[in-house]
């Protein structure tokens, strides 16, 4: 196997990305579609509103031309919403109206209830000088025939609302890439087993299936393989038979028992890059078998955390059509740092206090606790050595 060199984050993210198919796509019922990649646009099938209704409940009545005066006005009846108003507001007149009723012929704007008195004998007296008219007009908010939603979104809660609102209850969405995650090490343990002598608990398995399901997506568990050749082209032969997508930690550095190079060698997979000048998680791999595709990340818990944050996650959405773009807010460093190593890019657990950035106390890639009072995560540029209080950075919420 001939090894590309190491090459940058943008660099990996892009052949990554570059190298995604986008999959098929199928309907799913409404109820269904949060967190789902929408694969359609979608149309108003009517105006929205598709009638001039109240915004408040009140009085519909006709305003004095120019003033917005409202007189004593006599009420000649009650329009509740979701009825059609068989009357008609003549000067002098108004309608008692619901929040979300028909405008009735005649009026042009609505009184609230609570700028009104009882006037007695079925009249109602204006406490006001001025309204505004009150009024939700036909289609300001979407016309007939207009985008509304764009494929590629991920929907969330308000995108839910407007497809309901134009009848798209079984929206066309991205199909799900099946994926499978398994760890590697002679010295690892699944999490509920006691601990022989130098062995430690397989964190990474657990956290990439967290991860993959806070995006919504099923994984499957390979458990864990040995640091044999055999045994680990096997498991990994085993996830590719059923999956778009395999997520490997571990077994992937310059050690002599790192097999996985190997394995995938005698699969005949493309490897794409297999170091990346990034810190922590630098002996990161992509790779390409037909149309799956296999992630090496390191074993070590912060790094394949953060390698999936940063490439992996990208990645995933990308199959199903969405352009992910991760939340960002740039805010001033609260104290100088400084770093020894600086010829990668390096990523950096934060705090957040009083819109200022703080790092958090971190050891090095073992460290995933550190992650546990993170708010984000910052990117120090390569020749970076020192951050001093107050210059911007930009902090990726976690």
């Amino acid at each position: 196997m001939i090894l590309p060199e190491t090459i940058s984050l943008e660099a990996a993210l892009e052949l990554a990305l570059s190298s995604a198919p986008c999959l098929n796509s199928d309907r799913v019922p409404l109820h269904d579609s949060p967190g789902r990649i929408l694969a359609e646009d979608i149309y108003a099938d009517s105006d929205l509103p598709p009638f001039n209704k109240s915004a408040v409940d009140g009085f519909a009545y006709r305003m004095l031309a120019g003033t917005g005066h409202a007189p004593s006005l006599r009420v000649i009846g009650t329009i509740p919403a979701g009825s059609v108003p068989a009357l008609q507001v003549g000067p002098g007149e108004c309608a008692r109206i619901m929040t979300g009723a028909m405008i009735p012929p005649g009026a042009d704007a609505v009184i609230m209830v609570e700028d009104t008195e009882d006037a007695g004998e079925g009249m109602i007296r204006f406490l006001k000088g001025k309204t505004s008219s009150n009024i939700c007009y036909q289609g300001e908010d979407i016309r007939k025939g207009t985008v509304i939603l764009k494929r590629g979104i991920c929907i969330e809660s308000p995108h839910v609302a407007v497809l309901a609102s134009v009848g798209a209850t079984h929206p066309r969405v991205s199909c799900q890439p099946m994926i499978a995650v398994l760890s590697t090490g002679d010295e690892l343990v699944d999490p509920g087993e006691k601990l022989p002598n130098a062995m430690i608990r397989d964190s990474n398995r657990p956290q990439l299936i967290a991860q993959l399901n806070r995006m919504k997506l099923p994984a499957t568990d390979l458990g864990i393989a040995r640091d044999a050749k055999e045994e680990l082209s096997s498991a990994i032969l085993t996830g590719l038979s059923s999956h778009e997508v395999v997520l490997i930690t571990g077994g992937i550095s310059m050690g002599i028992f790192d097999y996985v190079p190997e394995a995938l060698d005698h699969l005949n997979a493309t490897v794409l890059f297999r170091s990346i000048a990034i810190q922590p998680g630098r002996p990161t791999l992509f790779a390409r078998i037909g149309d799956r595709f296999v992630f090496g990340l390191p074993g070590n818990p912060v790094s394949s955390f953060v390698l999936f944050e940063l490439l992996v996650k990208p990645f995933l959405y990308k199959l199903m059509g969405h352009s992910y773009s991760p939340s960002r807010t740039k805010l001033p460093m609260g104290t100088d740092y400084a770093r020894k190593k600086a010829a990668r890019k390096s990523v950096l657990p934060v705090s957040v206090r009083q819109g200022e950035i703080f790092p958090v106390e971190y050891h090095g890639s073992a460290h995933i606790h550190a992650y546990t009072s993170a708010a984000g995560m910052i990117c120090i540029d390569p020749g970076v050595t020192h951050l001093k209080k107050g210059e911007l950075y930009d902090v990726r919420w976690l």
